[in-house]
């Protein structure tokens, strides 16, 4: 049995300052550092001592001398979307995202790239796209996995069935053992290829004669480490005695399937193997327990020109599984497959209970689509399509991708685990191995939803363990040792394509034997005597029930403000939403979508979703976070937090950092002072009703500069920004004002219900007046005023003040009188959020708030409801601008993308956040990262639109974003409708 670690067990005295001394990098044994590093996207917990950031192959060695010379353990890391545990540890985790991330070369007639450990995979996708190449292995996380970690795990995805593994795609390696001594690693400098992949797998699109070029030996080290030592054919000293002692065994030990990730590669080292024994080969798939990485030679392939995607529909999932081997002579790019219980959405998809995305490359989309056709007509499917639509493309290939995280739900809700993830079998054995594997499910009562790679017989599963009580644990168990057994009864592998880690390397026995799986330990020795490299993991592996994450949570639900109504009122159910997938680590842009912004902006672990949530974790754990709800650490890393909600729509699990966010607050700040802005901002509709009267004075005064001045420092907001100007006659004195407005009952069918956001009733009463012109036109129908001191209580939660916040909804709900089956048109998309979301969450027990929420419609949504005949004044004119992040997130913009199209309004919106965010961008230390958010999207969109394009932005926030650091003046949609209504109304004029 692996030792078990103490989670607060100390760095030994003296090793943080030797080790400050040796290294350039940062080093950080500090709560914090610590918490973010105990998970990665597994079932797995361990606590580090530390978090080593390198700068280069120096820091690394000298990092790994000091190691050894204190006894300290070493977990090299990535991105931290191992699934099966092995980027997590008890020593000192070295990050090798932040510094080594270059990418040292890139040869296009050699199709070689020599990259640092840190790279992500889709920035050398990147690089690689301009001539014509790309990285064939593309696991689903190729957004923020990197080339260390994918070489750590032997990572496959979708494309494997034309490219293979990492491992086929590595021909050199700069390695540094514990200790500090550094050894080159090569493949047979006198190969053609055959050495890089399996030669009966195909390669797609690409012709033989095509894939030679890059074989180029003079190219294949890269840049090389000072001081590394020879070429090593097999590895450190002894290796080559230790495979020549077992020849038998290596020949005969291990299965034959194109998914066999489970265990060393020590096969690779046989000296029939083709171009004699390949120390690279054997080295992917370590798992960090050999030596750490500094430099990686891979080779690139020829990137088809055009795709298409043939959508195959079975009956059933075991039918899709039995058609998969016969597509392979077609030569497709991928066979992926997923079954009903998967997919949420089926839109866009034939007919059938299973599906397999097939895809294929060519020089042309006619060849593509052809070639599509071709295996559509030639599969044995109920129904099918294909696609050529690039952006169709996209769509269905999201569903496949957010599927290791949108697996963790079931329907109905309950958590979903990973733990086997990645079974492989032959191919041809994948149906019945299905078959068995659900049969095996309902034998201990679980559920799982497989899907995966279906050509290469790889499936992925998430399922319904109950990983919180002891007995829960114990099937976790015996399901464990079942389906191992049932793995290797079909031939195939414990993995094919995640690793062993922590979640299966202890059953290796049952798939090797305990003899060849001794000789893992010896080989292990080898490489690492002193047992300092990711100890636990692989060889000599702690138990698969232990160190699991959700031990350390409270047993009993702690006493929260909010309803969590998707986890049961429980706020730790909340926080394990989090399985560590990354999606909000995306350094690039992300199109239509919003998270993670202040990830984005900053770089940081801390300031991502899946880090945050970390340190939730282990604020509950209560172990490295000690203080609770009164943590420093949990306040800092959420500050710059910007409660944009895209979060909620982007996370395939749907965390919801905006809501943890404002829980926090309002649990940190309880019975104590709190920072200005809460005062100033957080309260902001109770001072806007006060000033209301006061506008013009006020406004002069905020024209001064010192007074201006001391009311920002006064505030808490930052000196940079400019006071909004307040309107010098409210939206609702206005509405009131209007000519038998209100003086006579009409019928309750011949009203419209406009809410008065605080925004649109002190700030933008223009968008109002626009609304009401746009409304009683488009419907016949009279807008009445709003009843008095009505507030969604916006401000409120997003400063965390959430007893006010339910107080204000409490009096909202009381003065509102709405009537059931009516709707409510709300201009403000944050506002409109808030009484969808948060209103129903923080009063989950007053069926008023459900009776509101439910009737919340945005104002394009209400005429496509209310006035679908309606012909808007079309305007034929390009926009730009930004979809809120709320309303993206909570609401959806299809309405308004129909009405733009009606309208003849051309372009697309952008997504991300515009970085003001409510209170967030004016709050004093916020400046530098608001307006990095808005440089990301809103506003290189907005200088390069031509002349006369209209500035779109529903949102207050979005629209004061634009006039401050653009000058440009953005408007509502509502007053751009208004504006054309007025222009037919006019003659055009």
């Amino acid at each position: 049995m692996a030792e078990q670690h103490r989670p607060t067990a100390e760095a030994p005295e003296g090793f943080a300052s030797a080790l400050r001394s040796a290294v350039r990098g940062e080093s950080d044994f500090g709560a914090a550092a610590r918490a973010l590093m105990t998970m990665d996207a597994s079932n797995y917990r361990r606590v580090p001592l530390g978090v080593l950031a390198p700068r280069d192959a120096d820091d690394i060695a000298a990092a790994l001398t000091v190691c050894r010379e204190y006894g300290v353990p070493v977990v090299p890391r990535g991105g931290g979307t191992s699934i099966a545990g092995q980027a997590t540890g008890t020593g000192l985790v070295l990050d090798l995202t932040r510094h080594l991330n270059a990418i040292l070369d890139l040869d296009p007639a050699a199709r070689t790239a020599t990259v640092q450990p840190g790279v992500i995979l889709d920035d050398l996708r990147a690089a690689a796209a301009p001539h014509g190449l790309t990285f064939g292995p593309d696991p689903s996380t190729h957004s923020r996995c990197t080339l260390g970690g994918m070489i750590g795990n032997n990572s496959c995805g979708a494309h494997s069935v034309a490219w293979g593994t990492t491992a086929d795609n590595v021909r050199g390696l700069s390695v540094v053992r514990y200790g500090g001594e550094a050894l080159r690693l090569e493949r047979g400098a006198h190969r053609r290829g055959g050495g890089f992949e399996r030669p009966e797998r195909s390669r797609g699109f690409e012709r033989p004669e095509q894939s030679r070029g890059f074989e180029r030996p003079e190219q294949s080290r890269g840049f090389e480490l000072p001081g590394v030592r020879g070429t090593a054919a097999h590895g450190p000293e002894g290796v080559r005695e230790l495979i020549g002692a077992h020849l038998a065994l290596l020949r005969t030990g291990y299965p034959d399937l194109p998914r066999r990730i489970s265990g060393y590669a020590l096969d690779a080292l046989l000296p029939e193997h083709p171009g004699g024994p390949d120390p690279v080969r054997a080295f992917c798939g370590s798992e960090g327990t050999l030596a750490v990485v500094t430099e990686a030679t891979v080779r690139l392939v020829e990137a088809p020109r055009a795709r298409a995607l043939a959508v195959l529909g079975y009956a059933d999932e075991a039918a899709a599984a039995e058609a998969a081997p016969g597509l392979l002579p077609y030569r497709p790019l991928t066979v992926e497959g997923m079954a009903a219980d998967l997919v949420r959405e089926p839109a866009g998809l034939p007919r059938g209970a299973a599906w397999l995305f097939v895809e294929t490359g060519g020089n042309t989309p006619a060849e593509a689509k052809a070639h599509a056709e071709r295996i559509l007509r030639g599969a044995d499917a109920v129904d099918g399509t294909v696609v050529t639509d690039p952006a169709g493309q996209r769509a269905l290939w999201r569903i496949r991708e957010d599927a290791s995280g949108t697996a963790t739900r079931m329907p109905d809700g309950t958590e979903a685990w990973p733990g086997w993830e990645d079974c492989a079998v032959p191919p041809a054995r994948l149906g019945p191995y299905l078959r068995d594997f659900r049969a095996l499910l309902a034998q201990h009562g679980l559920r799982g939803t497989p899907y995966g790679h279906f050509g290469d017989g790889c499936i992925h599963v998430r399922i319904d363990f109950d990983l919180l009580t002891p007995p829960g644990i114990a099937r976790f168990r015996r399901f464990s040792e079942e389906l191992a057994d049932l793995v290797v009864a079909h031939g195939g592998s414990l993995s094919g394509e995640h690793g062993d880690g922590q979640a299966r390397a202890e059953l290796l026995p049952r798939m090797y034997g305990d003899e060849l799986v001794g000789l893992f330990g010896r080989f292990k020795d080898l490489w690492d005597p002193d047992g300092g490299l990711n100890p636990g993991i692989l060889a000599r592996p702690a138990r698969l029930d232990e160190n699991l994450r959700f031990e350390v949570l409270p047993k009993r639900p702690v006493d929260v403000a909010f309803g969590y109504p998707q986890d049961g009122g429980d706020f730790a159910g909340a926080v394990r939403r989090c399985v560590g997938v990354a999606k909000c680590r995306t350094e690039a842009a992300p199109g239509a979508g919003v998270m993670c912004p202040s990830f984005r902006a900053t770089g940081e672990e801390a300031h991502s979703t899946r880090g945050r949530a970390r340190l939730l974790h282990e604020m509950l754990a209560g172990e490295v976070i000690t203080d609770g709800w009164r943590s420093t650490e949990v306040r800092d890393a959420l500050d710059l937090c910007l409660s944009c909600k895209g979060c909620r729509s982007d996370c395939p699990v749907g965390v919801d950092m905006a809501t943890y966010k404002a829980e926090f607050l309002h649990h940190h700040y309880r019975g104590r002072l709190r920072p200005a802005a809460h005062y100033a901002m957080g309260r902001l509709p109770r001072w806007l009703r006060l000033a209301a009267p006061f506008a013009r004075p006020l406004n002069a005064l905020a024209r001064l500069r010192p007074l201006a001045a001391l009311a920002k420092r006064l505030a808490g907001i930052a000196p940079e920004r400019t006071i909004p100007v307040l309107a010098p006659e409210t939206y609702s004195r206005w509405l009131r004002g209007q000519q038998g407005r209100g003086t006579h009952i009409l019928s309750s069918d011949r009203v419209v219900h406009l809410w008065a956001d605080t925004f649109t009733e002190y700030l933008s009463p223009q968008v109002g007046r626009a609304a009401v012109r746009v409304l009683e036109e488009a419907t016949g129908r009279t807008v009445l005023p709003p009843p008095s001191g009505v507030c969604c209580g916006l401000t409120y939660v997003s400063t965390g003040q959430l007893d006010a916040a339910r107080r204000v909804m409490r009096r909202t709900l009381d003065r509102i009188g709405l009537l059931p089956g009516h709707p409510v048109v709300v201009l403000e998309p944050s506002c409109a959020a808030t009484l969808r979301t948060d209103l129903p969450e923080l009063l989950p027990d007053d069926p008023r708030a459900a009776q509101l929420a439910s009737s919340v419609r945005t104002l394009a949504q209400y005429l496509e409801e209310y006035a679908p005949e309606w012909a808007p004044p079309r305007l034929d004119r390009p926009v730009v601008g930004q979809t809120h992040c709320h309303q993206h997130a909570v609401i959806g913009d299809a309405a308004e993308r129909r009405l733009r199209e009606r309208m003849g309004l051309t372009g697309e919106l952008s997504g991300g956040c515009c970085g003001l965010a409510g209170n967030f961008g004016f709050e004093k230390g916020h400046w530098e990262v608001s307006v990095a958010c808005a440089e990301e999207q809103l506003l290189p969109a907005v200088r390069g639109s031509e002349s006369g394009t209209e500035v779109l932005a529903d949102g207050f926030s979005c629209r004061t974003q634009l006039d401050q650091l653009a000058g440009r003046r953005a408007r509502h949609l509502a007053e751009v409708i208004a504006e054309g209504l007025d222009a037919e109304a006019g003659g055009g004029r």
